[in-house]
C-alpha cells in the first residue's frame, strides 16, 4: 500500500468515493457533477486543502482530506481531517491507519501545525472507536453551522 497526495487526474474517483461516503454515512445523495467540480477545485488551489490517497496495485482504496484552520490563540494551523473514506473491500486492513500516520507524521516535522481535528457523523460509532485507537479525543466544542446552499433551495 502506498499513500500519496493526490493528484487532479483523482478528481472522478475521490468524488466518487465522496459520494459513497455521504450516502453510507448520512444517506445523502451528492451531485455527481458538483462534486466533482468541489473535488477538482481543492486539487487545482492547494492554499484550500490537500487530499492524500492510499493505493493498492495502482487503484485507490482509501482517501482524506486536510484543511486548514489559523488558530490566533497557539499561533498555529490545525489541520481539520475530513472526507475520510476506505473502499469496503479494503476496511480493517489498516488503510485509515496509514493515511493518518502519514498526515500525523507530517504535522509533527512542521513547525506552524498546532494539531489535528476531525469531525464525524455523532452515530458513527465504528469510526469513533478507529478514531480513538488513533489517540484522537473529544473535546468540548461541538459544530454548528448555516448551511447557505441548502437555504437557497428553500
Amino acid at each position: 500500500m502506498k499513500v500519496r497526495k493526490a493528484r487532479l487526474s483523482d478528481a472522478n474517483v475521490i468524488a466518487e468515493l465522496n459520494r459513497d461516503l455521504a450516502w453510507e454515512t448520512e444517506q445523502q445523495r451528492l451531485n455527481r457533477t458538483r462534486v466533482r467540480r468541489g473535488v477538482a477545485t481543492l486539487l487545482r488551489h492547494p492554499a484550500r486543502g490537500i487530499y492524500y490517497v492510499a493505493e493498492e496495485d495502482g487503484g485507490i482504496i482509501g482517501q482524506l482530506m486536510i484543511t486548514y484552520e489559523w488558530s490566533d490563540w497557539r499561533n498555529g494551523e490545525f489541520w481539520w481531517i475530513q472526507s475520510v473514506y476506505v473502499s469496503p473491500g479494503f476496511r480493517r486492513c489498516g488503510v485509515f491507519r496509514r493515511l493518518f500516520d502519514h498526515i500525523n507524521e507530517l504535522a509533527r516535522r512542521s513547525r506552524h501545525v498546532c494539531g489535528l481535528r476531525l469531525y464525524m457523523h455523532s452515530t458513527n460509532r465504528r469510526a469513533r472507536s478507529v478514531y480513538e485507537k488513533l489517540g484522537l479525543t473529544c473535546t468540548h466544542y461541538e459544530v454548528l453551522e448555516v448551511d447557505l446552499r441548502r437555504e437557497s433551495r428553500q
